[in-house]
């Protein structure tokens, strides 16, 4: 797997590593943890998708899940 700037051009990634696996499927996993409540809540630190569109969604759904957790 290697990490792929390339891939993230134009996009905004802010606190997430975006990987490329060998198989071309894309990989992002979070650069800090989240906290125990949004673990708790299921918020996992490593998503992936098969395109762009699909990481970034399963990024922003992490993000959500982590902001609802705190916010409770």
């Amino acid at each position: 797997m290697s990490h792929d700037k390339a891939v993230a051009a134009g996009t905004e990634f802010a606190g997430w590593r975006i990987m490329r696996s060998d198989e071309g499927r894309l990989w992002a996993s979070r650069e800090r943890p989240f906290s125990p409540e949004a673990e708790r809540a299921g918020a996992y630190r490593t998503v992936d998708g098969d395109d762009l569109r699909a990481l970034c969604q399963a990024i922003a759904e992490q993000e959500s899940l982590a902001e609802l957790a705190v916010t409770q």
